[in-house]
Parts: structure tokens; C-alpha cells; sequence
């Protein structure tokens, strides 16, 4: 049997193989199985509700900025610059969406993807940039808000720095890599 096919088996089993060890484990140790997933799934759905009022309003921001042509706008504006750089200009929308909506920096991502295919040095930045950074803001006002963590100053500051760096570096090792 070859390597591949043994790894092939392993990657099949190990999250059935960890569900059963953890069940195991909390059968073993006398856990209310049953209440405790009701319990928790009691409090997930509390949880739920509560992200709803902080996920309308989000959505409702990446509509008015995507709508509003503010983004073909930055995307103009920086243009020039980005030439200089080496960055291609059809990129940008993904860097300025991605710390924003993973489904609307998806979304831009498959649009490239169509456009220029998977195989593609864009295709390929799009898709190292969308596993090599966070959907930030996303993150802050829905599952902070959520929680009631009211000064991100410091969260954001370093989110938006990591997904700088994550574009960046996507941008570069491709260019590198792949141009």
C-alpha cells in the first residue's frame, strides 16, 4: 500500500476517530451526554439571536460600500501605486474586501477565478490571500459585539496589520512562485 493511499485512510478516519474518542472520553468520566448537548445547543441558539442584530448591520455596511462605488473608487485611486509596486490592479477589491466579508471577498475571489482561471497568477493570489487572512471587521463586530467587548482598539489594530501582512505576503511568495 502506498503512502498516499495510508494518508488517503488516516485523513478519512480522524475526525469520525476524534468524535468517537471524545464521546469515549465523557462516557467514561459519567457526562450527561445527551443533557449536555442540549445545554449547549440551548446556548448556541441564544448566541445566535444575539449575532443577529450585529450581522444585519454588517451586511448592510458591505452593500453601501460595494454599491455605492466606493470601492472602484479606492481601486482607481490607488492604482498608480499599486503599478508600482508590482500589484495588479484586479486584486485590490479582494485585499479590500477580504478583512470585511469572507462571502463578499469569496464572491470576488470566484469572479477572478472565472475570469482569469484557477491556474492563474491571479487565481492563485486570490485563493492564497483568502487562506492567508481574516475577515477582521467581520470578526470584531459580530462576535465582539456579540460577547460585549467594547474596546477593540488594539484587536482591530493588529487584525488589520495581520491581514496587511497576509496580502502581502500572498502577493509576493506568488509573484515569486508562480510570475
Amino acid at each position: 500500500m502506498s503512502l498516499f493511499a495510508i494518508l488517503n485512510i488516516i485523513s478519512i478516519w480522524v475526525v469520525p476517530g476524534l468524535i468517537l474518542l471524545a464521546l469515549l472520553y465523557a462516557y467514561f468520566r459519567k457526562v450527561k451526554l445527551f443533557e449536555t448537548f442540549v445545554e449547549g445547543a440551548k446556548e448556541g441558539f441564544g448566541m445566535s439571536v444575539r449575532l443577529i442584530p450585529f450581522l444585519v448591520g454588517m451586511m448592510v455596511a458591505i452593500g453601501l460600500f460595494r454599491d455605492s462605488g466606493a470601492m472602484d473608487f479606492f481601486t482607481r485611486l490607488l492604482e498608480p501605486l499599486i503599478q508600482l509596486l508590482g500589484i495588479p490592479a484586479e486584486i485590490l477589491p479582494l485585499a479590500f474586501m477580504r478583512p470585511v466579508s469572507g462571502s463578499s471577498a469569496l464572491a470576488i475571489t470566484a469572479e477572478i477565478m472565472n475570469t482569469f482561471g484557477a491556474d492563474s497568477l491571479l487565481g492563485r493570489m486570490a485563493a492564497t490571500m483568502q487562506g492567508s487572512t481574516d475577515t477582521t471587521l467581520f470578526v470584531l463586530t459580530v462576535y465582539f459585539g456579540a460577547v460585549g467587548i467594547k474596546k477593540t482598539r488594539y484587536a482591530l489594530a493588529v487584525g488589520l496589520i495581520a491581514d496587511a501582512a497576509g496580502i502581502l505576503a500572498a502577493i509576493f511568495i506568488c509573484n515569486l512562485v508562480f510570475g
